[in-house]
């Protein structure tokens, strides 16, 4: 029994021995995590967008009457002044309307001519009491009625006239010819669509902008306007704002006009149109990556001066090509966590690591 107390006593003190040199745990090292300072409250957020350049004038013009096409005398993509000849009709028909309207004028005033002779004599019977009032009052009637049938075959002879004028077809403004269908030979109706001009001097460029940021773009804020392989921009502002987004893009057309347009312009060239926006003092942009969520309230990891992160709520705003817009909760010049913030916890201390400007692009 004494042999085996000793053999116990031994294994315990060397248990003991072992205790005391072994080395204590080692605190868990701070995990990397890529920050970023905010940016100060003026900064600019810029945003493009795709557009075509189109012209703000397109006519559609066409004959005001029905006809068989004779001539036509410009083709696509040449240029026409207001008042030049486009198409002609075949006159005849026209012409002889008017001929045949201008003869009922003349039927009308000899009808007239004859009932106001016929009064004449009429009132000098009725002078010498040799008729009654009520038969001269039927003379003069006739008289009435024959002025009346006058005023109607002139009116008639005028529009016959104007309608020998209709058949020639004549550019309403100054443009290029961007579409004509028009042969000789061809019969064609009032109305129909013969040719489309495009006024050159009202360039302006047609683009698409989304529903979120609508509201921050205004008629008459400025643009500026860039085109593939033409080193120059060019100053536009908007025009027009479409009042109703488009069904099919749910987008809302914008129309930017150009202010310093050139022959380099071409009608359906793709353009490029970029808006400079301040944003308000009370606004800052993070990467999109930063934000975190909780249910339906946005969160931040915040890195203090001691390099532990603390999560705060904010109120985010649009969301635009640089980031997302912050409206409340953060404050210029704190550090944020940009990427690795869905393995932060409360409190824990982090290595901040810089991260180049391409990767939060």
């Amino acid at each position: 029994m004494h042999k085996s107390f000793i053999i116990v006593s031994s294994t315990s003190l060397a248990l003991l021995v072992s205790a005391c040199h072994q080395a204590p745990e080692e605190a868990a090292a701070p995990r990397p995590v890529w920050v970023m300072s905010v940016g100060n409250s003026d900064t600019h957020a810029a945003a493009s967008y795709t557009g075509e350049v189109k012209s703000r004038y397109e006519s559609n013009i066409g004959f005001r009457i029905a006809g068989k096409i004779t001539a036509r005398a410009v083709n696509v993509g040449e240029l026409v002044k207001k008042g030049q000849l486009i198409a002609q009709l075949d006159p005849n028909d026209s012409r002889l309307n008017a001929q045949a309207a201008n003869a009922e004028v003349q039927t009308a005033q000899a009808n007239l001519a004859l009932a106001q002779a016929e009064l004449a004599r009429r009132q000098q019977l009725y002078s010498q009491t040799f008729i009654s009032k009520s038969a001269l009052d039927s003379y003069e009637t006739q008289v009435k009625t024959a002025q009346a049938r006058l005023a109607q075959t002139q009116s008639q002879a005028a529009v016959s006239q104007h309608q020998t004028g209709y058949t020639q077809l004549l550019a309403d403004r100054s443009g290029v010819i961007g579409m004509i269908q028009a042969e000789p030979g061809q019969v064609v109706a009032a109305g129909q669509t013969i040719a489309q001009i495009y006024d050159l001097q009202t360039l302006e460029i047609l683009i698409a902008v989304p529903e979120t940021l609508i509201d921050s773009l205004h008629v008459g804020d400025s643009a500026r306007v860039s085109l593939n392989d033409v080193p120059q921009t060019y100053q536009g502002r908007i025009r027009e704002i479409s009042p109703a987004a488009n069904s099919q893009t749910h987008a809302f057309d914008l129309r930017i006009q150009l202010l310093n347009s050139d022959q380099r312009i071409k009608l359906g060239m793709t353009a490029q149109v970029r808006f400079e926006q301040a944003t308000t003092a009370q606004t800052l942009i993070v990467p999109s990556t930063a934000v975190t969520r909780h249910g339906e309230q946005a969160s931040v990891w915040v890195i203090d001066a001691k390099h532990q992160a603390h999560l705060r709520q904010v109120t985010t705003g649009t969301l635009t090509e640089s980031g997302i817009e912050i409206t409340s909760g953060l404050q210029a010049q704190e550090t944020i966590a940009t990427i690795g913030i869905h393995t932060l916890t409360e409190g824990m201390l982090v290595q901040p690591v810089t991260p180049g400007q391409e990767v939060l692009r």
